[in-house]
């Protein structure tokens, strides 16, 4: 795998540098992470890499176009390894998780303003807001509780 984001990289105009390469495996694994929680994947095999150099990395990979950057309303600004398409996301608003969501339409932007205010949209981005799974049966459960309690 290393070869091919060693490629990525280089294709991307940037040196190949360890920070950027684990950063890109990291994202490989646990896409959708915050810089915090990259930094923490990443001191687990490079324990001198500090939280400021990985938002330096992230930024530089960011506008590489090898990463896409999402920031949720009220969240810290999440990163991905799934560019190139026009994808959207669900997240719950209970525990945060992030799942991606396939767009219908495929190409940007999906959504087109009745007035755009005289710009020229190149893209829309479309968070869904909701219960996932898990936190749905943690309510089911917690609700059936309560309706049987005195």
């Amino acid at each position: 795998m290393s070869t091919a984001l060693e490629d990525s990289i280089r294709a991307a105009g940037l040196r190949v540098t360890t920070q950027r390469l684990a950063a890109l495996e990291v994202l490989e694994r646990v896409p959708h992470a915050d810089t915090e929680a990259v930094h923490r994947l990443i001191r687990e095999t490079h324990p001198e890499i500090t939280l400021q150099s990985v938002y330096v990395v992230l930024a530089a990979l960011t506008g590489a176009g090898l990463l896409r950057r999402i920031e949720p309303a009220g969240s810290p600004a999440l990163y991905e390894r799934r560019i190139g398409d026009n994808h959207h996301h669900a997240i719950c608003s209970a525990c945060g998780t992030v799942q991606d969501i396939d767009c219908v339409v495929g190409q940007t932007p999906c959504l087109t303003p009745d007035d755009a205010g005289g710009f020229a949209v190149a893209s829309a981005d479309v968070t869904f807001w909701g219960l996932c799974p898990t936190c749905q049966q943690a309510n089911a459960a917690t609700d059936a509780v309560a309706a049987v309690s005195p």
